[in-house]
Order: C-alpha cells, then structure tokens, then sequence
C-alpha cells in the first residue's frame, strides 16, 4: 500500500489523492493534486515524509522542492499512474456516506485510450530556430569563415540571395555572430542539432523529454515548441510547460554559456568571448525572448483559459504567495498586469458603480438594496478572477496592489455603511464574508476583514437567536390560540380558531381578515325561574359574519379567551393607530375621536346637534347588556353598545378603560407610547 500524507494536517493516509480520515481534507484541484503526489512515497523518502509531516503539524513552512512539485504535475499525466491511483483511491474510501472526504479518479477503460492527449499533436513547418542564419545556410557552430561563405554561395542559388547574404554576415562578424550564437543551440553537437530541429517539426513536445542538454540550447529549443501552443492546448499541461522553461531559466548561468559557446569558436576559428558586457546583454535580451514567447503562447489560448493557466502558474510557483517565483514567471506577470489594466479598470469601474448604486437604495429598504448586494458579487469575482495572479505574485514579492487595496476598501465601506447606518446586518455580512474569500491575498487588508467578519458574525448570530427565540414564542402563541369543539346534538357543526384563521359551519375567516368580533351571555328564566345562560359569539369581515350561540359555558371562555389573543388585541391596536392618524371611528349615534367623543343629539326639528366632549368630560358604565359612554354633565347625552350586537364593544372598552387608568390621558393614541 503507498504511504502518503496529508496536505492539510500532516496526518498519515494510504494513498495521495484519497481523503484525509484525520481532518477530512481530499486535494480538489491540480495543484493540490501535485502537491498531494509530491507528499507520497511515489516521488519522496520516507524520511522527507516525515519532515515534511512534521512541517505540516507544527504549522511550518512547507520544505517540498519546486523540482518535485514540476515532477508531479509531469506525473499526473501518465495514464497508468492516474489510473493506479485511482484504484488505490476506491480501495481506501470511506463508506458512501461520506463521500466528500475522497477523491477518485475516474475509471480507465481497458479497450480505449485513457484519456485525451494531454499535449497537442499540431506538427509546425517552421520555428524560430528554422530561422536561424546556422539553419538557413546549413552550416555548425565548428564551421570556419571559408565554409561559412562556401555554403552561403551554394545557398543564394536556391535560397533569397539577400538572406543568404545577411546570414552569412551574421554568422561571420564576431558581434552580430554572439546573437546568433545566443539563439541557436550552444554546445550541441552538429548531428545532435539536426535531430532535435526535425523532432521540433515532427512532434514539437517531445522536446520536453529531452535531458543532459545545455541549459541555453534547451530554453531556446523549449521556447521554439511554444509555436505548437493553440487555443486546444490543455491548460494543466500548459501550466507545467511554462515551469518547465521558468525553472530552467532559473539554472541558466553565465560562465555555462561563455564555456559552451566558446568551445564551438575554437574549433571554428572565431576568437573567443571576452567582452562581459557584450555577453550579459546578449543573455538578458535571450530572457526577454522566453519572456515574450511565454507571452504569445498564452495569448493564443482562450481568455478564460488564459487567465486560468495565469492564476496556476503562479499558484504553484509562489505556493499560494508564500515564496519567491523564478524571475521569469514574475516578469511574465509584469506583462499580464499591463495587459490586462484596461479590463481590471473597467471591472472595478462597474463594481463602484453598484455600489453607489447601492447606497442610493437603503431608503427603500433591505430588498431593494440585496439585488445590487447580489450583483456587487458577481462583479467583485469577475474582477478577482483575472487580478487572482497580480495578487498572489504581489504577496510573494512583499508588495501593495493598489487596485485590490482601493476596490477592498470601497467594498468595505459600503458593508461599514450597511451596517451602522441602516442595520442591514446580513448584506453587510455578505460583502465582508466575500472581502475574506476574495482578498485573502492582500495582507494589509485580511487581517481587518476577518476582525470586521467576526464582530458581524457575532451579532448575526445574537440575532438568529433572539429570532429563534421569538420563533418558539409564535410556536407557543400558534398553540394557546388553537380551539376546536363541535356543537349540536345530532347535526353538529364546528367552531375552530387556529393560526389559519377562525370558521363556524360553512365561513371561514382569515385572522387578518376579521374587523369585528362581539360575545356575550344573557341570563333565561321562565316565570321568575332561571332556565339557563345562552352564551353568544360573532365575528366577521366587513361583508359577512358568523354567530354562534352554546349553552356551554366551557366552550364560551375557551373560545373568547383564544379570539381575543388572536383578534382583539390587534383590533385595539389598529383602532388607536386610526384615531392617531386622525380618523374617526363610528359607535352608535356618537364618533370617536383621538381626543374625545363627539355626540349627535335629535332634536324634534332640524338636524341633529353635534356635542364633542372631551376624556376629562366623559364617563363609562354597563347597563343591561350595553357599555355606555356618556357626559358628565348632561345626563341624557350618551351611547349605549351592546356586547352582543354592536361590534367590537369589547375592544372599545378595553381601549376606555386602559385610557382613564393613565393620569392626565388627552389622547388615546397615548396608550401606544
């Protein structure tokens, strides 16, 4: 069984891309695929295993070498070792019901091919070492000035003359001799030289299989494969190509070229290399090469691959922004920035936008402001999406990105405005939870995130469980106003109130939807003898209603006790709310008013008088079955309303009698505080 350990914990597993049981961690994409493999005893020694889980339990910087890492990526393309792996992974997984503690890797049918060619199969007709003034005149290194000129003479009668001469010119003066020298393949033999510039046109990948060779002639055979690069290309592979040429720019030394260009210019009679100057011009135009055809490459892929590939070169070169990437891959960067300013300005200038378009919102509330909260998102990835490289190669080089820096904070101060201002704690939660996920590479902002992350998260969650709490409270409220009791001896009909509303026979009201409701019991008797207490029970819209009549005395309170919780007290709410707003409310032959009551008095001719009288002059008794609210200084001037038939007497009563319970009361909008 392979020996393995895990990416996240350090812990030990039996296979690298199978889950980790210890902490539940499974690598999910190429990189931690790579980082995963290179973790196992498939590409290290049991004691680096242990060192490496040492680093890992105490939270130290991970010592794996990046030529083990480019191993690995190189490694994960080889069918039968996905393949292996695969098996290990389904040999080791946990039970179904955990299934996203393991990664597998798909089944490998045995008839077919296990899966696409990574590397594409073009075939060129022409690189830039085809181009090269040793190519076009067919002459070596070791060649003399004599055969130089004899080939270009033999040449001009199939070739271009001019370019026959210029070749020969450059191959012959001893300064324009070093750039051609640079470019083509130093310290290669001639039959050697030939083989590799017709693998380059036969299968221009295989050029990456190739070892022992000089450094230089290595680059500049790699970056003449670059031409097979297009938009098919897959993107993994392009990945590890470009570490390929980025780690072996890094090995690229000055006296190795001086040696092996040397050498050639002994044997060919050229005087041999002593300007320092001249040659580290030469070599750093020649990265500049690399540099640009890196470049072009990446160009030809499609812009979403593009950035994808961009994002884990620098992934993987920097270990998440931790380390210092190979000079080239940072200059490569350097370009990418430049190139893609203009879309990164018009992506922030988008995001500013929503989100002044945001804060001109908040007056119409927390839903008119969510959809531009929803489109600040989507904007805010599209932007980190193509800026994710510039931020993990700034971290690595210890540098700001002012744009991240800027964009960080405007997002942030909207989330601060969200919240202190306006109390729309889950928006603002959301800004500051995507300002972690998408920032996480900007270290002088993070650490302010998180602390902003936790103090919303800790009143969010106060929240959630004052609402918990008054979730329960309607629970047990939904419960104490639920009733149900049928009447009647052989036809029975049911009277019911719950949550859903109340109904007698055939009539069902919503709770909302009820406006009036009037109970009470009256007193029989035959001959002087009591017979009994009919109790009564109405209630309604304002277009129908529903009455109840019962003998039982227990079915009386139950049911009023239930419809006064469920209706009353709103009704009394609302009836206070439309004196405050200035309405008057009928009851009678009188109306109701916020600050008194205004009755009308008959008179035997003409219309009726209007006699206002305010609280301190008015007084409330029962009489017979009615709440009467008279004057206190007219005896005759009153309005009786019978608990039975009058509607929402009950509600009126209460009102009164709360009001003159509150001292100086002129209002009764006043019970409202």
């Amino acid at each position: 069984m392979a020996m393995a350990i895990c990416f996240k914990c350090g812990s030990s597993k039996s296979g690298a891309l199978i889950g980790c049981r210890s902490c539940n961690a499974a690598p999910r994409t190429n990189s931690e695929d790579a980082v995963s493999l290179a973790l196992s005893d498939h590409l290290s020694s049991k004691d680096q295993l242990a060192q490496y889980s040492y680093e890992l339990r105490n939270g130290l910087k991970l010592s794996v070498p990046r030529e083990a890492l480019v191993q690995a990526f190189n490694a994960l393309k080889d069918p039968q070792l996905l393949a292996m792996l695969g098996a290990q992974s389904a040999a080791a997984a946990p039970a179904p019901s955990a299934p996203s503690a393991t990664r597998q890797s798909p089944p490998v049918p045995s008839a077919a091919p296990p899966s696409p060619p990574i590397g594409p199969e073009r075939r060129l007709t022409k690189t830039a070492l085809h181009q090269s003034p040793f190519a076009i005149l067919g002459v070596t290194t070791r060649d003399d000035r004599r055969r130089i000129v004899e080939l270009a003479e033999e040449k001009s009668l199939e070739l271009d003359h001019d370019v026959c001469q210029k070749a020969r010119s450059d191959l012959t003066n001893p300064r324009t001799r070093l750039s051609a020298e640079m470019a083509w393949l130093p310290g290669v033999s001639p039959r050697k030289s030939g083989l590799l510039l017709a693998a380059l046109l036969n299968d221009p990948m295989s050029i990456r299989e190739e070892s022992s060779l000089p450094t230089l002639a290595h680059l500049n055979l790699l970056a003449a494969a670059l031409d097979a690069v297009d938009a098919k290309h897959d993107v993994d592979d392009f990945v590890s190509f470009v570490h390929e040429i980025a780690d072996l720019s890094e090995q690229l030394k000055f006296d190795e070229v001086v040696r092996d260009i040397n050498e050639d210019r002994t044997v060919s009679g050229f005087p041999e290399l002593t300007a320092i100057d001249q040659i580290e011009g030469e070599l750093s135009e020649r990265k500049r090469y690399f540099r640009n055809a890196l470049k072009n490459a990446l160009e030809s892929l499609p812009a979403a691959n593009l950035v994808k590939a961009m994002t884990e070169v620098v992934d993987l070169a920097t270990r998440g922004g931790e380390d210092h990437a190979p000079e080239l891959i940072d200059e490569l960067v350097d370009l990418y920035e430049q190139e893609t300013q203009g879309v990164l300005d018009k992506a922030a200038t988008n995001v500013h936008t929503l989100i002044e378009s945001a804060r001109k919102s908040v007056d119409s509330g927390e839903q008119a402001v969510k959809p531009f909260i929803d489109r600040i998102h989507s904007a805010a990835r599209d932007w980190d999406r193509i800026a994710q490289p510039i931020q993990l190669s700034c971290k690595a080089r210890g540098i700001d990105h002012g744009p991240s820096f800027d964009l960080a904070f405007s997002i942030r101060d909207l989330a601060v405005f969200l919240f202190k201002e306006h109390d729309m704690l889950a928006q603002s939660l959301r800004l500051t939870t995507l300002l972690q996920e998408l920032f996480a590479e900007v270290p002088e902002f993070v650490e302010r995130a998180n602390e902003d992350a936790d103090a919303i998260t800790e009143i969010f969650q106060n929240r959630k469980q004052a609402e918990a709490k008054r979730e329960a409270n309607k629970r047990e409220w939904d419960q104490e106003i639920t009733y149900r009791v049928e009447l009647g001896v052989i036809f029975k009909d049911v009277l019911s109130i719950s949550p859903s509303g109340v109904s007698f026979k055939k009539k069902h009201y919503k709770l909302d939807d009820v406006t009036r409701v009037y109970w009470g019991a009256t007193r029989n008797s035959t001959n002087g003898v009591y017979t009994g207490t009919t109790y009564s029970i109405g209630f309604g819209d304002n277009g129908s209603g529903a009455f109840v009549e019962t003998s039982k005395e227990d079915v009386f309170d139950n049911f009023v006790n239930r419809l006064w919780k469920a209706v009353g007290v709103r009704l009394m709410v609302e009836l206070l709310v439309s004196l405050q707003d200035g309405r008057a409310m009928q009851i009678g032959n009188a109306w109701l008013h916020d600050d008194g009551v205004t009755f009308k008095k008959k008179k035997l001719f003409g219309a009726a008088e209007d006699l206002p009288r305010s609280w301190s002059q008015i007084h409330t008794w029962n009489s017979n079955g009615n709440f009467c609210i008279g004057a206190t200084d007219e005896k005759k001037v009153f309005v009786a309303l019978s608990y039975i038939h009058s509607a929402n007497t009950h509600v009126f009563e209460q009102v009164l009698g709360m009001a003159f319970k509150k001292p100086g009361m002129t209002r009764l909008s006043e019970l409202l505080g």
